[in-house]
């Protein structure tokens, strides 16, 4: 059986230090529920972060095929590796590709006492 795909989570789960992600960098985040699995990611760039579920508007796919490659080799725009759409990390938004107009679906998370949970 399949689990469902999920595209929100509860708040308050923590989702592991703040060192786990580079800085600038990316890293994916899968978190299996009872109701299904979510697939997300978290983008940081010095002490801000930006949380998206992993999913490209242009066809649903997840936006990197290799793990936690979200961003540009710039480092300053997520790329989906299917079909080269890029996004603003401050809002999602498409900015060039097969879907501009649309956006990412953002995913709330928060730097707490170093450890980065979901709101």
């Amino acid at each position: 059986m399949i689990a469902e795909r999920l595209y929100r989570t509860p708040p308050g789960v923590a989702l592991g230090e703040l060192d786990l992600i580079p800085d600038p960098g990316a890293r994916s985040f899968v978190l299996q529920m009872r109701a299904g699995r979510f697939h997300g990611f978290v983008v940081r760039k010095g002490e801000a972060l930006k949380g998206y579920v992993d999913r490209c508007p242009h066809q649903g796919l997840p936006l990197a095929q290799q793990h936690d490659a979200y961003l540009a080799a710039d480092g300053e725009v997520i790329q989906c590796s299917w079909h080269g759409a890029v996004f603003a990390v401050e809002d999602g938004a498409c900015l060039g590709g097969p879907c501009v107009g649309s956006a990412l679906t953002p995913w709330p998370v928060a730097v707490r006492d170093g450890v980065i949970v979901t709101e």
